[in-house]
């Protein structure tokens, strides 16, 4: 019997895989597994070179927080030949599970053609972001956090150089602005984005967030 690790796809060991085109440029993915159901939401081309991978709240979310963030990037990134997957996690809220799976997404996506990822989450999905990141490691360009905790995030210093963003409102009910400095005092590096007035789930800052957003990100997997 071989000693090599196995894969974090092969550890979802998936009972059965679904796989569905909704239109053109979008598929939904399910992928059955005893420990529960792993949903993806793939923008763009399925063997694009450069993924963006999306990880939801501690209630899980496949829109994203700023009025459905991630559709809206999926949506303008695939016009450019860049993939979105949108994860809907098997268990919310269970970090080492919600790792798991986006790090088992980027493994397909890898099989597929992909070499180089940004990941982004929000609010417990930043911690998310973080650890898949370093778990990536020279295969993820960059890190984006939206409304972060910092709960979990004491990996941070193994992303060493990788770019790191930080979006944080002045006015997040839920988890200060001081949450992202520490972060960023974790990883010893990163771009603090203050959004006056925006709360939690940053709905408020929506514009401005897609418009740095926009060019940043592709410019990270270019490099």
């Amino acid at each position: 019997m071989s000693d090599d690790p196995r894969a974090p796809l092969e550890l979802l060991e998936a009972l059965t895989v679904e796989e569905v085109e909704i239109a053109p440029d979008f598929r939904h993915l399910e992928i059955y597994t005893l420990r529960g159901l792993l949903t993806l939401l793939w923008h763009g081309p399925t063997d694009a070179r450069e993924v963006l991978v999306t990880c939801g709240g501690g209630m899980g979310s496949l829109l994203g927080p700023a009025g459905a963030l991630y559709h809206d990037l999926g949506v303008r990134f695939a016009e450019r030949g860049i993939g979105t997957i949108r994860v809907g996690y098997r268990k919310p809220n269970d970090l080492a599970r919600c790792v798991h799976d986006v790090t088992a997404t980027a493994d397909l996506a890898g099989r597929r053609g992909a070499r180089r990822f940004v990941v982004m989450g929000h609010s417990f999905g930043g911690a998310v972001a973080i650890q898949t990141g370093a778990v990536l490691g020279k295969h993820c360009r960059a890190v984006i956090t939206l409304s972060t905790q910092s709960a979990g995030c004491e990996i941070a210093p193994e992303l060493r150089d990788t770019p790191l963003l930080l979006f944080h409102g002045t006015a997040d009910e839920i988890l200060p602005p001081e949450t992202s400095a520490v972060v960023q005092a974790l990883a010893g590096h990163g771009e603090i984005v203050l959004l006056p007035g925006a709360g939690h789930l940053l709905s408020e800052a929506a514009d401005e967030i897609r418009d740095r957003l926009s060019n940043w990100i592709p410019d990270r997997l270019a490099e």
